[in-house]
């Protein structure tokens, strides 16, 4: 088998039946299995699976789920040569996105893993749109393969370890040679770049497939993006030592700078008028993610009732 995809999932919703329904109709000229993890649906998620017979489905309890630990597992269930993750809220753009993603990983021997591009939803507005198009354009300036070349650097300069950390396993592709060796770490979050680091430690190289295009992106209420910074800042100071917001004048200075940048881009793009219940959001949006970012590298001097109630990853593990 050339390929296994592998899609966790836990309450997945209407879209996945599109995520579903675009990966079975994937042009390869080799065979590919998917796989469902689900860690507990209540909403459909688990009859849908069974009405595919070329889909396999693979259940755990709530409680067992983690980002490192269920794709460790999904794995372990499949032979692919090439892993594939991507999540079930991910779609596919193309009919040839899964070729492109196993293309991409497999053009060199010293390859762990290959990410493609996300592209927001035309329903979550015009920020995340912009956000993500800025984001995965950075990557066209590098090489598409890209490996630990600077030890130097890598030591001393933050951002060049940032970019080689940087893997989604939303929208990626591992080979099962170099998983056997270096799997998932078991973390809570932040687990893909997490595995990045060792790989590029370890010596090997990723790449970065442009036209392995995914739909993938979310419009939180502010609670929800409030607790999903919170996770990411908490996570990314724990394991990387990374400080997205350190104090509380760099969290007022960052609301206040994405707030006035937010705005003055719908007015550069002619779209302050048509987008306005966007520009009405801005100041609420950029303020909860700050807060979050803020509460999150404060995470380790709280107490872990308080982290609970903060952690997104956390609340939905409950439900």
């Amino acid at each position: 088998m050339k390929a296994s995809v592998i899609i966790p999932t836990k309450n997945a919703g209407a879209q996945f039946k599109n995520v579903l329904e675009a990966l079975l109709r994937q042009e390869t000229p080799w065979d590919y299995e998917i796989l469902v993890v689900d860690s507990g649906s209540a909403d459909g998620t688990v009859q849908f699976v069974l009405e595919h017979k070329r889909v396999r489905l693979h259940q755990i309890p709530a409680k067992e789920f983690g980002h490192g630990k269920t794709r460790n597992l999904g794995i372990s269930l499949t032979t692919g040569e090439f892993v594939v993750m991507i999540t079930h809220d991910a779609l596919p753009a193309s009919k040839t996105w899964l070729l492109e993603l196993v293309t991409a990983a497999d053009q060199v021997g010293n390859i762990a893993g290959a990410f493609g591009r996300h592209i927001a939803y035309e329903h979550d507005g015009p920020f995340l749109k912009r956000d993500l198009q800025q984001h995965f354009n950075g990557f066209l300036e590098w090489p598409d393969v890209v490996s630990m070349e600077d030890k130097e650097r890598y030591k001393s300069d933050i951002g060049y370890r940032q970019f080689l950390h940087f893997f989604s396993d939303n929208n990626a592709c591992l080979k099962r040679s170099v998983w056997d060796k270096i799997p998932y770490p078991e973390v809570d979050f932040a687990e893909d770049q997490l595995w990045a680091k060792k790989i590029i430690e370890a010596g090997y190289a990723k790449a970065y497939a442009d036209k392995a295009v995914v739909y993938h992106s979310h419009t939180f209420n502010f609670i929800e993006l409030c607790q999903r910074s919170f996770d990411e800042a908490r996570a990314l100071q724990r394991l990387f030592g990374y400080e997205l917001c350190p104090t509380i004048l760099q969290m007022l200075g960052q609301s206040f700078r994405t707030i006035i940048n937010d705005i003055l881009y719908l007015k550069s793009e002619g779209k302050l008028l048509e987008d306005f219940i966007w520009a009405i959001r801005a100041p609420l949006r950029n303020t909860a993610k700050q807060v979050g970012y803020y509460l999150g590298q404060r995470a380790h001097k709280m107490p872990a009732t308080i982290v609970s109630f903060l952690s997104r990853d956390m609340a939905l593990k409950r439900k």
